[in-house]
């Protein structure tokens, strides 16, 4: 996730459809909002102070709430504590050594939405703590695919990064503090590559989203056909992103309607230092391994083309009388 950098926890500010609980404190012998069973913590020279908490209320859509005996109060854009204190400020004069209490219930505009193979899609709300992908994943089920199969995408503006789930639990840096409005899209996506030509088995493959390499990729397909591949002609063929090329090589190079450039890699499996390239060569979702006839092979089969079609001709004059 290093292309969206590392979050940071929202803080406290209260927004439009958040619900706050307000609980309001006077000492004795005032009593303006009626009286309620004591509270033995709070207490002066004997005195014992009475409290009354007010019926939850959702910050309208003008980002206001209402308190009694205090009016019309800007919530929006404040923190619970800026709040009482102007609840407080407000009620001096009216109520004996007022205090209040303003807590944030349910937070409803600072959230991320999950969805995907998770245990249940849903909309997690951040809080002052800040919350992680793995923090946000769980609060959603967790994943209902195995981990190294489990690709995980966040969505935050125009951004997108995506990465393996294994990777992001492997390294606690790619675990970032998500932001408002973020968008995890959690991916069943076993990558896959295609394999064809002289290998042992033609067919597309399957990998984990953590990747493997050229070596992994030819040992899952049972190698080469010792009879038949050229150990020199070993091509993948692979829809490049231009970051990943030289200017030099992307020259006058045709792009796809993507944004990628078709791009050959040639490699000489007879060449010893090319199994050390092979085993740090990454192999990539839609990849295709494409191994060639040796021109004795092909050879070979234009001589059994020629004596399977003449075969049964002589076959046919050994038995005339």
């Amino acid at each position: 996730m290093k292309t969206l950098g590392e979050g940071h926890a929202i803080g406290s500010a209260v927004g439009k459809g958040d619900v706050l609980d307000i609980a309001i404190w006077e000492a004795p012998p005032a009593v303006l909002f009626g009286a309620m069973a004591a509270d033995p913590r709070l207490s002066s020279s004997g005195a014992t102070a009475r409290g009354t908490s007010l019926p939850e209320q959702m910050v309208d859509s003008d980002g206001r709430i209402v308190v009694p005996f205090v009016g019309s109060v800007q919530a929006a854009g404040r923190t619970p504590q800026d709040i009482a204190r102007e609840v407080t400020g407000r009620l001096a004069g009216k109520a004996h050594q007022p205090q209040a209490i303003v807590r944030l219930v349910r937070n409803s505009t600072a959230g991320v939405t999950v969805v995907g193979d998770v245990g249940g899609s849903t909309r997690v709300p951040l809080t002052a703590r800040g919350e992680r992908v793995l923090d946000v994943l769980a609060n959603a089920g967790g994943t209902r695919q195995p981990v190294n199969k489990t690709m995980v995408r966040i969505t935050r503006g125009a951004q997108t990064a995506s990465m393996p789930l294994e990777a992001i639990i492997r390294d606690p840096q790619q675990n970032v503090i998500l932001q408002p409005d973020d968008v995890m899209t959690v991916l069943f996506q076993p990558y896959s590559f295609v394999a064809l030509g002289a290998t042992n088995r033609n067919e597309e493959v399957s990998f984990e989203a953590t990747g493997i390499t050229l070596v992994q990729a030819l040992g899952r397909v049972a190698g080469l056909q010792d009879s038949r591949a050229d150990v020199k002609g070993v091509f993948l063929f692979r829809l490049e992103d231009p970051s990943a090329l030289s200017p030099e090589d992307i020259a006058g190079a045709k792009f796809t309607p993507d944004g990628k450039v078709p791009v050959i890699y040639r490699i000489n499996m007879k060449d010893p230092a090319m199994f050390f390239i092979a085993q740090s060569f990454p192999i990539r979702d839609k990849d295709v391994l494409y191994v060639s006839n040796a021109p004795l092979a092909d050879f070979q089969k234009f001589v059994n083309v020629i004596y399977s079609t003449l075969l049964p001709a002589a076959t046919t004059i050994s038995v005339l009388p």
